[in-house]
C-alpha cells in the first residue's frame, strides 16, 4: 500500500461522516469495555446516524495500537459482533500515534483504485485493558514441559526447582518505550523541549488553550454530532468527553510537578494523558455517496508518512510531514484555513511549530530554502486537541478527520491541513479538501 498520495484520481473517495465516542480517562467509566467494544459503540453508531444500509459496506479497515491477544484483527471482530455481513473483509493495521489517519488513508487509496466503493475507517484503544505480560523467560522455561505429551510429575517438579520468583514470575510493567533508545515519549518530549527553548510557561499557556478550546466547543454543541453517548456496562451511560477541564488555568498547572524528569518541564497537565475510546469515519467513491444521497462533507487531497531517527527528536515528524502533505496538494501555507495538529504534548506541538517557521530548519532537513511558514494559533486545534480531549492511540487521527471534514462543510473553509507524531520517530501530514457544496 502506496504511503502517500501525490495527486487527484479520476474516482475521489469522500468522506461522509464520522463519530467517536466520548473520550475518558484510562481505567474510568469504560473500564469494562476492551478496544473490540469500544469499535463496536463507534461503528454502531456511525451506522445509525448516517443510516447507510449495511449490504453497501464492501470493508473495515481498522486500527489498533494495544492490541487483544486473542482477537488482533479488531475490524473483522467488530463486524462480526455488530452482526453485519460475514461478507465484509476487513484487516485492522496500526501506526503508533498515527493509527488512526492510517487507517482512512488506507481506505481512500482502496476506494480510488476502485477496490471498493464504501469503507469504514477508524481506530480504538483500551489502555484500561491492556494485557499484561509475563517475563519471557517463564514462557521459555514452562513451554517445553506443559507442551510436551511426555511430561510427568517428576518434570513438572524440575520446572518448579528452576523457576525464580523475582526473575520470572513478576510481570512487567506496561511502559510506552522506544524498544531502539529505551526512552519513554515523555523523556523524548524533555529533551525536544530543552533543544527548542520551549519553556514550562509556554507549554502551560498552550495546554490551558487547549482546554479552554476543548470545552468551549462541548458547552456550544460543536461535538454533537460527533460524538455518540455509549452505555456502560454497570449502568448509566457517557455522553461527552470527561477529560477537559474547562476551569483549568496556568496557575493551577504551574503547581503541577514534573512527570518525567526531576528537574523537567513537562507535566501531567501539559501532556495528553492515558485514554480509553474510539473513533470511526465512513468513506466511499463520490458516485456512491450520490447514489445513496449521502452529502460529501471533504475529501483528501495529499497525505504522507514520514520518518526520523527516534534518537534525535522522537516527535519531529509533523515539521517534516506537513510541509511534503502541503507540496503534494500543490498549496502553500496562506491557502489553509484551519490546521489540526495532535498534542501528545504540549512541548511537542510548539517545537514543531517552530521548526515549520524556521528557514534554517527547511535548509537542513528538508532541502528548502524557505520554511513552510508560521501557523497562526487562531487557525491551529480550534475546538482542543489531545491534552484536553484525551488520546486514545489508534483513535485520535479518526477523530481529526472527523472534525476538520465537518469544519469544512459547515464553514465557507476550503482546506484543512493535519499533522501527528508518532512513536517509532514518525510522522504523518494530510491535507483535507472541502468538497463542492
Amino acid at each position: 500500500m502506496p504511503s502517500s498520495k501525490s495527486q487527484k484520481t479520476d474516482r475521489r473517495a469522500v468522506i461522509v461522516g464520522g463519530v467517536r465516542t466520548p473520550f475518558v480517562r484510562a481505567f474510568a467509566e469504560f473500564i469494562r469495555m476492551d478496544t473490540i467494544a469500544l469499535g463496536v459503540a463507534a461503528v454502531r453508531g456511525l451506522l445509525e446516524r448516517t443510516g447507510l444500509p449495511w449490504d453497501e459496506i464492501d470493508s473495515i479497515v481498522w486500527g489498533g495500537v494495544i492490541f487483544p491477544g486473542t482477537a488482533p484483527n479488531v475490524g473483522r471482530e467488530i463486524g462480526l459482533d455488530l452482526g453485519l455481513p460475514r461478507s465484509i473483509e476487513a484487516m485492522t493495521v496500526t501506526r503508533a500515534c498515527a493509527t488512526g489517519l492510517q487507517a482512512v488513508t488506507l481506505a481512500a487509496a482502496a476506494i480510488e483504485r476502485g477496490e471498493a466503493d464504501v469503507v469504514i475507517a477508524g481506530g480504538s484503544d483500551s489502555t484500561s485493558n491492556a494485557e499484561i505480560k509475563m517475563p519471557q523467560s517463564l514462557v521459555h522455561k514452562v513451554a517445553p514441559v506443559a507442551l510436551s505429551s511426555k511430561s510427568g510429575v517428576m518434570d513438572y517438579f524440575r520446572l518448579l526447582t528452576q523457576i525464580s520468583p523475582a526473575k520470572d514470575l513478576l510481570p512487567k510493567r506496561p511502559e510506552i518505550a522506544e524498544r531502539s533508545t529505551g526512552e519513554v515519549m515523555g523523556e523524548a518530549g524533555e529533551r525536544m523541549a530543552e533543544r527548542n527553548g520551549i519553556s514550562r510557561e509556554a507549554q502551560d499557556a498552550f495546554a490551558v488553550r487547549s482546554h479552554h478550546r476543548a470545552a468551549a466547543a462541548i458547552e456550544s454543541g460543536r461535538f454533537d454530532d460527533e460524538v455518540v453517548p455509549v452505555d456502560v456496562k454497570k449502568g448509566g451511560r457517557v455522553y461527552v468527553d470527561t477529560i477537559v477541564r474547562g476551569s483549568t488555568t496556568v496557575e493551577k498547572l504551574a503547581k503541577l510537578r514534573p512527570a518525567f524528569k526531576k528537574k523537567g518541564t513537562l507535566t501531567a497537565g501539559n501532556s495528553s494523558t492515558l485514554t480509553d475510546g474510539a473513533a470511526a469515519v465512513l468513506l466511499m467513491s463520490e458516485d456512491k455517496a450520490k447514489e445513496l444521497g449521502l452529502r460529501p462533507l471533504a475529501a483528501l487531497r495529499s497525505w504522507v508518512y514520514v520518518g526520523v531517527d527516534p534518537a534525535d527528536q522522537l516527535l519531529m515528524g509533523p515539521a517534516l510531514a506537513m510541509p511534503k502533505a502541503l507540496e503534494r496538494a500543490g498549496l502553500k501555507l496562506k491557502d489553509i484555513d484551519v490546521v489540526d495538529m495532535h498534542e501528545a504534548f504540549a512541548a511537542q506541538v510548539l517545537a514543531v511549530l517552530k521548526m515549520l517557521g524556521s528557514d534554517s530548519f527547511a535548509q537542513q532537513r528538508l532541502g528548502r530554502d524557505k520554511a513552510m511558514g508560521k501557523v497562526d494559533l487562531d487557525r491551529l486545534n480550534l475546538y482542543g486537541g489531545s491534552v484536553s480531549l484525551g488520546h486514545p492511540f489508534a483513535a485520535t487521527g479518526a477523530r481529526m478527520v472527523t472534525t476538520m471534514a465537518n469544519e469544512l462543510a459547515r464553514t465557507d473553509k476550503r482546506y484543512a491541513l493535519l499533522g501527528l507524531c508518532a512513536a517509532g520517530g514518525l510522522g504523518a501530514g494530510a491535507v483535507l479538501e472541502a468538497v463542492d457544496k
